[in-house]
C-alpha cells in the first residue's frame, strides 16, 4: 500500500512539475502566442471576407458574362465563343477578368475544348490541364480533351497517359468505357496489344450496355489477332 502511495505521489509531482514548466513557458512567451493566435483569427476573418465581398460578387457577374459564351459555344461560333463579339466577353476574357471564381475555371474547360475542336492543340492542352478538376463529370472530359490532343500531335504514349486518367477519374457508364475504349486504340498504336485486349475485355464485361460494347468483340479479335503476329 505504502509502494502505492508513493508511487501515486510521484506521478503528482511529475504531473505539477509539467505544469510549472507549461506555465512558465506561456508566461515567457505570452506576447508572442498572442500575436501568433491573433495572426491566424485575421487570416480566417480576412478569408471569409474574400470570399464573401470579392469572391461572390466577381462569381454572379461572371456567370452572367458566361452565358452568351456558351451559347456560341453550342453552336460551334467558337472564335466568338473564344474572343466575344464586341459586346459581350469570350472565354479568354472571362478568364482574365474572373479567373479565380468558379466560372472563371468553368471557362478555362470551355476555352481548352474551343481550342482543341479549332485544331489549336497546344492551346488546347494548356486550357485544359489549367482547369481545375474539382467536379468530376467534366474534369474527365477535360483529361480525355488532354488525351485527344497529345493524340493529333502524335503523341500517343501521353495520350493513352490521360485517356486512363479520364477512364478513372469519375467511374461512370459513359466515360469510363469512352476513354478505356479510346486508350485501347491508342494501346494499339504503341503496338501494345496485350493491354488493348485487356481494356476491350473490361468494356465487355463491366459494361455490356455502352455503346463502345456494341462492337468490342470485333475490337478484341483484331488486337488478338495484332498480338500474335507480333
Amino acid at each position: 500500500m505504502a509502494k502505492k502511495t508513493v508511487h501515486a505521489d510521484d506521478r503528482m509531482v511529475a504531473v505539477e512539475e509539467a505544469l510549472s514548466k507549461t506555465e512558465q513557458f506561456i508566461e515567457k512567451y505570452q506576447k508572442v502566442l498572442i500575436i501568433v493566435v491573433a495572426a491566424i483569427v485575421l487570416i480566417i476573418l480576412a478569408f471569409y471576407a474574400y470570399k464573401k465581398l470579392y469572391v461572390a460578387p466577381m462569381e454572379k457577374e461572371a456567370l452572367s458574362q458566361m452565358f452568351v459564351a456558351e451559347r456560341y459555344f453550342e453552336i460551334d461560333s467558337l472564335n466568338r465563343a473564344l474572343y466575344g463579339d464586341g459586346n459581350n466577353l469570350g472565354f479568354l476574357d472571362i478568364i482574365d477578368e474572373y479567373g479565380v471564381s468558379n466560372a472563371g475555371n468553368l471557362a478555362r474547360y470551355y476555352a481548352g475544348i474551343s481550342f482543341l475542336k479549332l485544331g489549336q492543340y497546344e492551346d488546347a492542352i494548356d486550357y485544359l490541364k489549367a482547369f481545375n478538376k474539382d467536379d468530376k463529370i467534366v474534369s474527365a472530359m477535360a483529361l480525355g480533351g488532354i488525351g485527344d490532343a497529345y493524340m493529333e500531335l502524335d503523341e500517343p504514349e501521353s495520350a493513352v497517359k490521360y485517356y486512363m486518367k479520364a477512364a478513372g477519374h469519375n467511374i461512370n457508364n459513359f466515360s469510363t468505357p469512352l476513354f478505356w475504349l479510346k486508350a485501347g486504340w491508342t494501346y494499339e498504336i504503341l503496338g501494345e496489344y496485350d493491354k488493348a485486349v485487356e481494356l476491350y475485355n473490361k468494356i465487355y464485361k463491366e459494361y455490356p450496355r455502352s455503346s463502345e460494347a456494341r462492337e468490342i468483340e470485333k475490337y478484341i479479335a483484331r488486337a488478338t489477332a495484332l498480338g500474335e503476329k507480333k
